[in-house]
């Protein structure tokens, strides 16, 4: 069910043919959304489907199994599967029979993998003593187990599983016992969401960093039920970095919100958030008098407290004020209002220099619905023409060259300007040619991808724990999901193990450096 509803065009009394051909149209997208929800109650009654057969590739060129010796993949060199790995013993076997006058030339390694799973308790015996004078004294603990029954290295594995192998925690429960652990459900629970306040600061930590060495970011949202409501999951990342936080709103607000995470002052009035509330069309009065205003404030309430004195009211008029004050303490933090912002066509991220996705802007021409061979080929030129574009546009990020933007440019106006006989194809090709500013974003910064796919996979993980897992119960639940949802996608962009990670953290060890720093050397280096 993800193809546009078609839009009723304006008709001409003289000439009717557009709207019976959207009506045609409109029948035949009822029919299929029809077709797919019959589909999906025989799925739920656990009746038979109709299976989804994709098309052979085999005959494609450049497919599997094809005759194009282009498409074959080169062997890269060879590796020593096991010429690193860590021996652990050493076992010398002899041959069961050694003739007389036999002589010994050496040993064939074989290395056989192997792991084991056992528990490792220890019991620490504090010995007591009474001083000459009456008092009693006891040995210590080691710091790092203190206030606390269970290791650091068992602590490190339960978090692994839960976070990084989407192990439910009633399956996490009884696979640690099932290895020997005696631990009880609560304090399973304990461990997965309290005491996570390192972890939460370096979380913290990654978005003020990935922000300060970025020159853009993409971002996207997802379902995040919480406490048995609906809820949303922003993403916010890049190549160096990604930070996710679960809130009760997908809001430009809340997406400004996000982005102002850590910084000391949320909400200020400033030239940009005066520019701001002005490209909004904000209410000249209220305009007029904020310009002589000058405010810096922390929290909501009293931002709200102060909106209620300055008189402004009404929703509108308080959803842009807010919006422009949030704007203005980014600003004023440091973020440049040249910063790009990549998403798909969600208006909650239109904000600094905003720049569009072209694989959403091609799906939305892909899903259309041809009612004839008219309808078909015109889809089918306008996607060619994208494509062909999009194709350029990729040349040109390799080689910038100022005639081949204003060719690239006058090729997308043409496409977005074209009439066809399909009105639905006339209207999408409308909507992308007043998006025309931020897909072509990338005439101006080369630097800028032309799709958001890495926010896409970055989320899909989110999605995917939350498919197994479902919503999250506390607020510490879901505060550490984010958490570790953000340092595991952010470990993996830099090649380090989410394992040694953890490791790193909770037995103290060396090796793996703050991310943050990580993050600042990722991006001096590239």
């Amino acid at each position: 069910m993800n193809s546009p509803k078609p839009e009723l065009p304006e008709i001409n009394k003289e000439d009717r043919t557009p709207l019976v051909d959207v009506l045609l149209e409109m029948l035949a997208w009822q029919q299929k959304q029809i077709d797919e929800l019959a589909q999906e109650i025989l799925k739920l009654k656990g009746e038979t489907t109709k299976p989804k057969i994709k098309p052979s590739t085999m005959d494609k060129e450049g497919a599997p199994g094809s005759d194009d010796s282009s498409s074959k993949r080169k062997k890269g060199p060879r590796r020593s599967k096991k010429g690193n790995l860590k021996i652990d013993e050493t076992q010398i076997i002899q041959p069961d029979e050694i003739p007389e006058g036999s002589r010994f030339k050496g040993y064939q390694d074989r290395v056989i993998q192997d792991i084991t799973f056992q528990t490792h308790n220890i019991r620490y015996r504090l010995a007591e003593y009474i001083t000459p004078e009456g008092l009693t004294i006891l040995g210590q603990l080691p710091e790092d187990i203190q206030g606390g029954s269970f290791g650091k290295s068992l602590i490190a594995f339960i978090l692994y599983q839960y976070h990084h192998q989407h192990v439910t925690q009633p399956l996490l429960l009884e696979q640690i016992r099932d290895l020997g652990v005696d631990i009880s459900s609560g304090k399973l629970s304990y461990i997965l969401t309290e005491d996570l306040d390192d972890f939460h600061a370096e979380k913290d930590e990654l978005l003020k960093t990935g922000l300060s060495v970025s020159k853009y970011i993409h971002t996207d949202d997802t379902g995040a039920r919480h406490k048995g409501q609906n809820g949303y999951c922003t993403h916010i990342g890049n190549d160096f970095f990604a930070w996710f936080s679960s809130t009760e709103s997908k809001s430009r607000i809340n997406f400004l919100n996000c982005l102002s995470q850590g910084k000391t002052t949320l909400y200020t009035l400033n030239t940009g958030a005066i520019e701001y509330m002005a490209q909004n069309k904000l209410s000249v009065v209220i305009l007029a008098t904020l310009e002589n205003i000058s405010v810096c404030i922390n929290t909501a309430p009293d931002w709200c407290e102060w909106l209620d004195q300055q008189g402004i009211v009404k929703p509108r008029h308080r959803k842009i004020v807010t919006e422009g004050a949030l704007m203005g303490g980014l600003l004023d933090q440091g973020i440049s209002s040249d910063f790009s912002i990549i998403s798909d066509d969600a208006g909650q991220f239109n904000v600094f220099d905003h720049a569009l996705c072209w694989i959403h802007a091609e799906r939305v021409i892909n899903r259309l619905i041809p009612l004839n061979d008219s309808h078909t080929k015109a889809v089918d030129d306008a996607r060619d023409q994208l494509w062909s574009i999009y194709h350029d546009l990729k040349a040109y990020k390799l080689n910038p060259v100022t005639e081949q933007a204003s060719s690239i440019r006058q090729r997308f106006q043409v496409l977005c300007s074209t009439k066809t006989g399909y009105e639905t194809l006339n209207q999408a090709l409308g909507r992308m040619g007043k998006n025309q500013h931020e897909l072509l974003r990338v005439l101006d910064k080369p630097y800028l991808p032309l799709h958001n796919n890495l926010s896409e996979r970055d989320i899909r993980d989110y999605v995917k724990k939350r498919k197994i897992s479902g919503s999250t119960r506390s607020d510490a639940g879901r505060k550490a999901r984010d958490t570790f949802a953000s340092l595991k996608k952010t470990c993996r962009k830099h090649g380090m193990s989410f394992w040694g990670y953890l490791k790193s953290r909770l037995l103290k060890l060396e090796g793996i450096p703050p991310l943050s720093e990580v993050i600042r050397a990722a991006a001096a280096s590239g």
